[in-house]
């Protein structure tokens, strides 16, 4: 298994490494450009094997001592501590951190912006002026073939600019690529780093929870050998519930939120629960206007759950 790349259209790249899915775009001068593209593909083509040779001890719980070695484990684990208590492993901001390291080769002269999107965890390098639209998507379960074919019905735009002290965006819910202990169809959070906000939004999705006799749980275990989680269960299936369920649900969600916002954690998080949307406080830098606010420019990726 080897590492492949392939050019996109609107300049983009696509990067691909087993289970790492990178789409990279950015602006700026073309010489700036075809050296941050050429610095970030040689970068790329290690990463992986570095995350597989530190494999068994990135599963382990965060711990008061890191035992990791590489830049990218080590940066988990930073972003994962503030949450070692009750459980969390450095996998929890794997997508961020690995989005922040390939985004590095971009912070140079003459590159005027550029993202990282790594399965909907996004890192943003944005210089004084810029700004980027990120689209919203809570709920995979009503993607449908037509949307495929003719374009994505977005719930919200959420619109970064470089004065925000935002350079990260991920997701995190139970219908997503990884496992969630709660029953959010997706949250979303805003963050200094992408691996912060990584593991913020798996931290606040697990929180949107309630007991309740139709939600389906197994242990993670049995769902993926090589799970981080082991026997603890995660959410399988959630029947429809009732609209004061789910704003129990979400109100718990957003309790852990805004606990994060005050601790400093956190800018900004949406939390999403069958059609119920609830966000944290709004920071200054966010007032006044919407959460999602739509700003010139295209439009750099979709975050999924």
């Amino acid at each position: 298994m080897q590492a492949t790349r392939q050019a996109l259209s609107g300049r983009r790249w696509h990067f691909q490494h087993g289970p790492i899915d990178l789409v990279i775009g950015a602006e700026g001068e073309a010489g700036a450009l075809q050296a941050a593209h050429a610095q970030a593909w040689t970068r790329f083509q290690s990463l992986l094997g570095e995350l597989v040779a530190e494999l068994p001890a990135l599963r382990q719980p965060v711990d008061t001592d890191c035992p990791l070695h590489g830049a990218v484990a080590r940066r988990m684990w930073r972003a994962c501590a503030p949450f070692a208590r009750p459980f969390i492993t450095p996998m929890a901001a794997v997508a961020g951190a690995v989005a922040e390291e390939i985004l590095a080769a971009y912070a140079r002269p003459g590159v005027q912006r550029a993202w990282v999107n790594n399965g909907g965890d996004i890192a943003l390098h944005l210089t004084p002026g810029q700004s980027v639209r990120i689209g919203l998507y809570a709920d995979l379960a009503r993607l449908d073939a037509r949307q495929l074919r003719h374009g994505l019905l977005l719930d919200a735009e959420l619109a970064v600019a470089h004065a925000m002290p935002v350079r990260g965006v991920a997701t995190s819910g139970w219908r997503g690529r990884s496992h969630s202990l709660g029953i959010a169809d997706s949250v979303t959070v805003l963050a200094a780093t992408a691996a912060q906000a990584d593991a913020a939004a798996t931290v606040i999705a697990n929180a949107v929870d309630l007991d309740h006799p139709g939600i389906e749980r197994r242990p993670a275990c049995s769902l993926r050998d090589d799970s981080d989680l082991g026997e603890r269960l995660v959410t399988t299936g959630v029947p429809p519930l009732a609209p004061a369920q789910i704003r129990q649900a979400l109100g718990a969600g957003l309790q852990k939120a805004e606990e994060l916002r005050l601790a400093g954690r956190i800018g900004l998080a949406l939390l999403c629960c069958q059609g119920q949307v609830l966000h944290s406080t709004l920071p200054e830098w966010a007032r006044p206007g919407p959460v999602a606010t739509a700003l010139p420019g295209p439009e750099v990726g979709s975050v999924f759950a």
